[in-house]
């Protein structure tokens, strides 16, 4: 009994001075890095990698990288070059993992294809010209998928005057593909007509959707970009809820 009190007492000891020893890291690291971030950045986390010796940096849901005395401050990607993966892609994509089941589906719209099965939510903009390619060369290509819609209006000043009149028609789905697919602008809306435009800009904020489109897949990982038909699918297919 008196060796497994002994045995303890150590592995505590040791796990103490471990932990001082992490925590006099970070400390040395936020003192060093977190003043030449920028005017009122703060660092959210600090973690040591298992690469390198490198520590990351967190940063809302972006990362950096620094060493153990905060004197170097890296930005870009690491990769592993046995695997080809992409690290801090890895880890960005983790960061930036919703619950697709706490999405507000009732401010999307809601276009279902052959059985709809699979599901993606996407944030576009009608002024986005990605977007409209996003749609001409990819999602008018998958079939059996529900895709939601979020008009999320950050390009231009008119992008909610046009959402609105695609929100107010009387089939959304296809006012918003005449727009996207053939420059068919909807007719213009009813002054009384509401639309969640003001809902769907602050879902995208809290989200941290910086550009359209934006794809979110049904396992809540996410793709930015006018993605093609092959790397859609391929996500698709690995992405279940």
């Amino acid at each position: 009994m008196k060796l497994l009190k002994t045995a303890f007492a150590i592995a505590s000891l040791m796990v103490l001075t471990h932990a001082g020893a992490q925590n006099s890291v970070e400390a040395t690291i936020r003192k060093n890095v977190e003043p030449k971030l920028g005017e009122n950045v703060k660092i959210d986390s600090i973690r040591e990698t298992p690469y390198g010796g490198l520590y990351e940096v967190r940063v809302g849901n972006d990362v950096r990288y620094t060493d153990k005395t905060g004197s170097y401050l890296i930005v870009g990607h690491v990769f592993n070059l046995k695997t080809n993966e992409d690290l801090t892609q890895t880890r960005l994509d983790d960061l930036n993992k919703i619950k697709f089941s706490d999405l507000p589906l009732d401010l999307a719209i809601k276009t279902v294809k052959g059985n709809g099965k699979r599901v993606i939510a996407v944030f576009e903009d009608p002024n986005c010209g990605y977007c409209k390619r996003f749609r001409q060369q990819t999602l008018s290509q998958v079939d059996n998928v529900t895709i939601y819609t979020y008009l999320y209006n950050i390009l231009s000043p008119d992008s909610a005057v046009k959402s609105k009149n695609v929100w107010c028609s009387a089939d959304r789905a296809k006012a918003w593909d005449d727009w996207m697919l053939n420059n068919k602008a909807a007719p213009a809306a009813p002054a009384n007509c509401s639309t969640p435009n003001d809902k769907v800009f602050a879902l995208g904020q809290k989200l941290n959707v910086n550009g359209t489109p934006a794809v979110f897949f049904a396992d809540g990982t996410r793709i930015p970009g006018a993605i093609d038909l092959k790397t859609l699918e391929a996500r698709m297919a690995t992405a279940k809820q």
